[in-house]
């Protein structure tokens, strides 16, 4: 197979930074980048939640294109072109697929996710805690997922699920202490603890943290929307026993819409 398109929109990248390109992209550096490399990847994201390939396709080439200028404006500077990031990214696949692309054996998709940590490991041997490597630009929610997860990798982990729910009701015991105090650093420090344990509830559940949220916020949206829908009266008006029945008909409407 041929990649035709592909060789030519690299160079088509390559002309937008020329000095007869483009004024805006040949202003861009990778820190200006950063905010579109973001908004991409979530775009892309939204794409495939709504299982719209057409969608999909699009919003992937504009994460494409974030990978090319950065590739781009690297070849300038010196550092790597897009062929560097296309090799070390070829070499790493290989490298950690030894049951694809040599000799090792595996019996089950946790037994690679075992081999996979191992190789990993074995190349980032600078690494020298567990918390090492953990994105910092990425979510809190995924953020404290991976903390956790890594923690467990181990041996740190609650002996049973008993114990994790009896550290979720103590967290939220201390919140409420923290609540009568007026003491807002104590407050927020207990909310992030009742937090990062309801994180560790989740992963125990083998849920992933972050989609559990997203859909409970569309979730939300969705019978808030419907809620507006079936007013009869600007929603300020609206007293709490006038709210509590309002979101129970909205919700009944949108589940006898399923």
């Amino acid at each position: 197979m041929e990649y035709k398109n592909l060789e030519e929109l690299i160079e088509v990248i390559r002309t937008l930074r020329s000095e007869n390109g483009c004024p805006w992209d040949r202003e861009q550096t990778h820190t200006s980048l950063r905010p579109n490399m973001l908004e991409e990847a979530y775009e892309a994201v939204d794409a495939i939640d709504e299982k719209d390939a057409t969608h999909l396709r699009e919003e992937l080439g504009d994460v494409l294109l974030q990978v090319l200028l950065h590739s781009q404006i690297a070849d300038e500077n010196g550092d790597f072109n897009i062929e560097d990031v296309a090799k070390e990214l070829k070499d790493k696949l290989i490298h950690r697929h030894p049951h694809v692309f040599g000799n090792t054996k595996v019996n089950s998709a946790d037994d690679v996710v075992v081999n996979w940590d191992l190789l990993k490991k074995e190349e980032k041997k600078d690494r020298k805690s567990q918390m090492d490597g953990i994105s910092k630009s990425q979510s809190a929610l995924m953020t404290a997922q991976k903390i956790s997860k890594r923690a467990v990798k181990v041996g740190f982990e609650w002996d049973k699920v008993e114990t994790l729910w009896d550290c979720v009701n103590s967290e939220m015991e201390e919140f409420k202490q923290a609540v009568q105090e007026k003491n807002i650093s104590h407050m927020e420090d207990e909310m992030g603890d009742i937090l990062f344990a309801t994180v560790n509830l989740a992963r125990w559940h083998k849920l992933d943290a972050e989609q559990c949220l997203i859909s409970a916020n569309r979730k939300f949206e969705k019978r808030f929307r419907k809620m507006e829908e079936l007013a009869t009266k600007p929603l300020t008006e609206y007293s709490f026993e006038e709210f509590d029945k309002l979101w129970k008909q909205a919700k009944n409407n949108i589940a006898q819409m399923v």
